[in-house]
């Protein structure tokens, strides 16, 4: 979908604001609230727009530590992949899995209490099939996390 310069002010604005009302956003766009929510809708329907979220405060539940993991398979078939991906995404101390390129083939984004409820996630994680090896990095702190694409 080529996006224009309204499209762009839509994404940005939904970005920093996923609540806004349509009249709102069609005000700050300077269109119509009609012209404004087909212009979402056709956002949705192509894809630019992914979906809606909103953010829990990880400290605020319990659960501030975040890990970095990086995970070795013992081979790289598609059969390991699919195993390794399927059981992953069963895991709901993992946020995050990616493939990756160079020395590990995966890296995740754990999140825990502390570092003995990461000993219990780190023997969950053992489980998974086809792994080889770890390796696992805390989080000091926060540097940057940003949450918006400037489009």
């Amino acid at each position: 979908m080529s996006l224009d310069n309204i499209d762009r002010k839509i994404l940005n604005l939904l970005q920093r604001n996923a609540r806004i009302s349509n009249a709102d956003l069609a005000d700050q766009i300077n269109l119509s609230p009609s012209a404004c929510l087909r212009r979402v809708r056709q956002l949705e329907e192509s894809g630019v727009i992914d979906g809606y979220s909103m953010l829990v405060n990880q400290a605020s539940i319990g659960r501030p530590t975040n890990v970095f993991v990086e995970v070795t398979l013992e081979d790289q078939s598609e059969e390991s992949l699919i195993a390794f991906e399927t059981a992953v995404k069963e895991y709901n101390d993992i946020m995050e899995c990616y493939l990756m390129s160079g020395d590990a083939d995966y890296l995740l984004r754990v999140v825990a209490a502390d570092t003995s409820d990461f000993e219990r996630v780190h023997k969950l994680l053992g489980r998974l099939p086809k792994l080889a090896r770890t390796r696992s990095s805390f989080v000091l702190r926060t540097v940057s996390k940003r949450m918006v694409i400037e489009v």
